[in-house]
Formats: C-alpha cells, structure tokens, sequence
C-alpha cells in the first residue's frame, strides 16, 4: 500500500522533488450518491508538475436510467438521450487519467463513481493515486467556514460560472488548486495522495426507482452479504489517538470507501478487530471519510465520544495491530 503522502524534498530549484508529473482534475455529475447510481457527465482538466492547465475536455454520459437530481444538475432524460455509453467514452477517459494522480473535491465520491463505471464496462481505471483537495487545504491550514468547493473558490478568487456543471466546476477547481499546490510547494507540505484500487467485477442488481424521483429508491450492494466469525478476542476498550489498534476492538464503518466495503471489513477481521454493525458504548473506533455526516452511526459515535478516523488513517493503524493480551 502506497504512502499517505509524498515526501517534499526541496529540489536544487525549490521544487519538491518527491511531487508528482502531473495531474488529472476531475468533477463527475451523477444520478445519485448510492453504489448503483451512474455518471452522467465528466470533466477532465489535465495539469502539468506545477498546476498548469494542458488542456481540457468534457463529455455527457447515458446512465441508461432517469437523471436523478435534474434541479441539481440540469441533465434532463431529453439532453442525455443521445449522449455516449460510458463504454463508448471509456477509452478517451483513459487516456485524460493516465500516468496522473486524480485531484477531486471529495476525491473518495469521483474515484468510487469512475472505478465502478469502469468495472461495468469490464476495464480499468488508469488511476494509480488520487489527490482529495479537501484533504490539502486542511493540510495548508486555510481558514476556510467549511469544506465546499465555492468555499475554497473563493478564498483564491476564483469565480464560478455553473455550479454543478462537471466542466466548470473542473476549471474551477483546477484554478484553485493551482495555488494550493504552490502553497504546499513552497512550504515543503507533503501532499496527501492515496491510493486506488480499480474493481475489476461488478455486478449490477439495481433497483428501479420508486415514484418521486430522486432518493426514493433504496441503494444495493454488488456483494451478498455474508456472516463474519466472532472475534476470538475480548475488547480493550476505545482506541487512542497516537496508540496502535489492537486485537479484539470493535471497529464499525460508515458511508463510502475507496476500498470496497467488504475487502475493508476482511482485512479488520484478519487483523483480530471486530467488525461491529452498529455504535454502542462498547465501539472502539468509528471509520469514516466523512465526519461531518448526519448518518446514525456519526451521530452516535459524536454522542458517546467514540473516536473516529477516516480510511487513510485506518489502513495505517491495520499495519501495526497490536496482539490481545494473554490469559
């Protein structure tokens, strides 16, 4: 598993040698947020090393379903009809990702929608690293109200045109993090880049949508769910920030990951954690990459002071589990 960041050694120009060549900025426009929901337009603005813009491109995508979210979006079922398959754009889509880290706001959503449009289209993403600008504007420390993309536009003076068009909220963002990565650059801040895994099955078992539109229909899983063994180990207690995890705490997870639910919950239960369905008392750590969420497990966790890391951090600490104590 690659780093959670590259090292930001200076070089002879004051360049961080470690950075990488260049970048891939993304923005997706989608039917929903739930696994089984579709891209519905993309944009890619390609970055030299330094934030340069190379070029850019854009495209709309048949999701092959209703639009979802058209106040939102303002992608109607007419204006999609005679747009490309996924399958159809995959191969230019490729070749805007290839050999770049994927710089996103939000970055964990974009990968997740792209890694499963590809693996419905029996490929791969050539995406190797990704580059949440989220996570580096809190590395730079910017005095930012809070984590929106407008939010971090207008703190580098970077004026929107079409919120929610995937093509200008890739300008935009690309225009902002130009600057960031100059900040970080100059300061020597290692970049928070992580790692990505393509799908390579998926199977579709959609739900039809329910009347009312968007958010009325129920997500489904790709995977059956299946019954873990129980953790051989009795609970220690709550994780501490700074410690190492260790076998026998019970670990839950809410909302998306970059690695597929399932795989994430192995590799715990591998590592001696218990995976726990729901937030009691008794939760060692909660996983999240979004904090801020109003979910019932991020509510609970905030209730009883249960500690939460995002992924990143939880597949560092499931490097290093510290063995159950014995007797």
């Amino acid at each position: 598993m690659l780093d959670d960041h590259t090292t930001a050694a200076p070089s002879p120009t004051g360049w961080p040698t470690a950075y990488p060549e260049g970048y891939a900025v993304v923005d997706v426009e989608t039917t929903g947020l739930a696994r089984d929901d579709r891209i519905i337009s993309a944009a890619v603005y390609r970055l030299d090393a330094r934030g340069e813009v190379e070029d850019h491109w854009y495209t709309t995508v048949n999701p092959e379903r209703d639009p979802g979210p058209v106040w939102i979006h303002g992608l109607t079922s007419d204006v999609l009809e005679g747009a490309p398959l996924f399958a159809d754009i995959a191969e230019e889509f490729s070749a805007r990702l290839a050999d770049r880290v994927l710089v996103a706001h939000n970055a964990v959503f974009d990968w997740q929608m792209i890694a499963r449009e590809y693996a419905r289209a029996k490929r791969e993403a050539p995406v190797r690293q990704r580059l949440c600008t989220i996570a580096l504007s809190k590395e730079l420390g910017l005095p930012l109200p809070n984590h929106k993309l407008e939010s971090l536009a207008a703190h580098f003076g970077v004026v929107q045109q079409r919120a929610h068009h995937a093509l200008d909220d890739a300008r935009v963002l690309a225009e902002a993090f130009r600057p960031s990565l100059h900040a970080a650059a100059a300061r020597s801040v290692r970049l928070p880049l992580h790692e990505c895994r393509p799908l390579t099955e998926w199977t579709d078992l959609a739900v039809p949508r329910q009347q009312g539109g968007y958010g009325g229909y129920r997500p489904t899983s790709w995977r059956p769910s299946r019954k873990r063994p129980a953790c051989p180990y009795p609970n220690p207690g709550r994780y501490e920030e700074g410690k190492r995890l260790k076998q026998g705490m019970r670990v839950a997870f809410s909302g998306d990951t970059s690695v597929e639910r399932d795989l994430l919950e192995d590799r715990a239960t591998e590592a001696g954690l218990h995976v726990a369905t729901s937030i009691s008392r008794l939760t060692s750590l909660l996983v999240t990459n979004d904090p801020d969420s109003g979910t019932s497990k991020v509510v609970k966790a905030r209730q009883y002071g249960t500690p939460v890391v995002d992924e990143a951090a939880f597949g560092q600490l499931l490097r290093d589990v510290e063995p159950a104590s014995e007797g």
